[in-house]
């Protein structure tokens, strides 16, 4: 089967920070925060295959540079920025609205699996243009190491 080349491609999700996502300091929870992380991740996987075979592998660092506090509207954008014979790592940052810094990033490998959940090709190849995807790309094959 020929492979299917695919330059990364930005995704997003948006969350408004509500009381029930906060921890005891009164910001948002990391807990909550790597849910909508994997999903934001996730789904950026499932544009590529289909989501039934698609399972989560391994967080590789969840990076936080300052709290979100309740009310706060965030943005999860997310792409595939590499690709392996059955994993796709998905790079996510968290942008608060208002700014353009993130402040939250990392990367989430995925696994393409057979119905019985076994590590099947995906058949996907990556193709980045950008030098930022270019730089996300080798950071992700990196990943493994």
């Amino acid at each position: 089967m020929e492979k299917k080349r695919v330059e990364p491609k930005s995704l997003s999700t948006i969350r408004l920070v509500k009381g029930e996502d906060l921890n005891h300091h009164g910001t948002l929870f990391a807990g909550r925060t790597a849910e909508w992380f994997v999903e934001s991740g996730f789904i950026a996987a499932a544009t590529l295959a289909n989501p039934q075979n698609i399972v989560c592998l391994q967080i590789h660092g969840l990076y936080f540079s300052q709290p979100a506090h309740p009310g706060e509207i965030i943005k999860f954008s997310s792409k595939v920025v590499y690709a392996g014979k059955s994993s796709m790592v998905s790079h996510i940052e968290v942008v608060k609205e208002g700014q353009t810094e993130p402040f939250v990033s990392g990367f989430i490998t995925f696994i393409h699996v057979s119905d019985d959940t076994k590590p099947t090709p995906h058949n996907i190849e990556i193709v980045p243009v950008t030098d930022e995807d270019k730089a996300l790309f080798e950071r992700a094959k990196n990943l493994r190491k």
